[in-house]
C-alpha cells in the first residue's frame, strides 16, 4: 500500500515492526481493551504513523490476525512434519506443542477465536474461518495417514478437540489439558483392522 508524506526509508520494515509490537499488546489486552492512543504509546509510534501504514485500527487488527494465523499454521505444520510419518507420533507432538503454549505465561487463547467473539464483523469472521480451514487440512492429513474411512470427519473431530482444549486452557487450569485432549484424539484413530476396511463413498 502507498505510504504518503513523511514515509520512512524502509516502510515495509516499519510496518512489520509496528505489527509485531501491536500484536503483543492486542493479544495481551484484547481488541477492545486498548484504545488507539494507548496502543500507539505502547508500540512507540504516533497516530499519524500508525494510520499511514494501516489506515485504521480495524485494518491493523486484520493484519495482525492474518500474520498470527500464518505463524500458528506454519508452527503446527512444522511440529507435525518433524514428528515423522506415524499419525500417533504426529498427534502426540501436536498436542504436546499446544500444552507448551498453554503453559506460557503470555497465553491468552486463540487470537482468531478471541477476535471473532469480540468482533462480529465479516472481515474478522473470514480470517477466523480461513485459520480453521488451514488447521482442518493439517488434521485431516493426519486422519488420512492413519487410514481413517472418513478422514474429513475425523479431521473435524480432531479440530474440535484441539480448539476445545485451547478454549478450556484459556479459562481454566492449563494443567494436563493437552494430555487429556491427546488421549481422546488417539482413541479416535482407527485400529489396524478398521484402517483396512474400504472407505465409505
Amino acid at each position: 500500500m502507498p505510504v504518503p508524506r513523511g514515509s520512512t526509508i524502509d516502510p515495509e520494515r516499519t510496518r512489520a515492526t509496528i505489527l509485531r509490537a501491536a500484536t503483543a499488546v492486542l493479544y495481551e489486552r484484547g481488541l477492545d481493551g486498548v484504545g488507539v492512543a494507548e496502543l500507539c504509546t505502547r508500540v512507540g509510534v504516533s497516530k499519524e504513523t500508525l494510520y499511514r501504514h494501516f489506515g485504521t485500527k480495524d485494518k491493523l487488527v486484520e493484519a495482525m490476525l492474518v500474520e498470527r494465523s500464518d505463524h500458528v499454521t506454519r508452527w503446527l505444520a512444522d511440529v507435525v512434519a518433524d514428528a515423522g510419518d506415524d499419525p500417533h507420533d504426529q498427534l502426540t507432538a501436536l498436542f504436546g506443542a499446544l500444552q507448551e503454549w498453554y503453559d506460557d505465561p503470555v497465553f491468552r487463547g486463540c487470537a482468531m477465536l478471541n477476535a471473532a467473539t469480540q468482533h462480529h464483523v465479516e472481515a474478522v469472521r473470514a480470517i477466523t474461518a480461513r485459520h480453521l480451514d488451514h488447521y482442518l487440512r493439517l488434521l485431516t492429513g493426519i486422519a488420512e495417514r492413519a487410514g481413517a474411512a472418513r478422514p474429513e470427519i475425523l479431521g473435524r473431530q480432531l479440530l474440535m478437540l484441539a480448539e476445545g482444549a485451547t478454549l478450556v486452557a484459556t479459562h481454566q487450569s492449563t494443567t494436563d489439558v493437552g494430555a487429556h485432549a491427546l488421549q481422546a484424539a488417539l482413541a479416535l484413530l482407527p485400529t489396524t483392522d478398521q484402517a483396512a476396511l474400504p472407505r465409505a463413498m
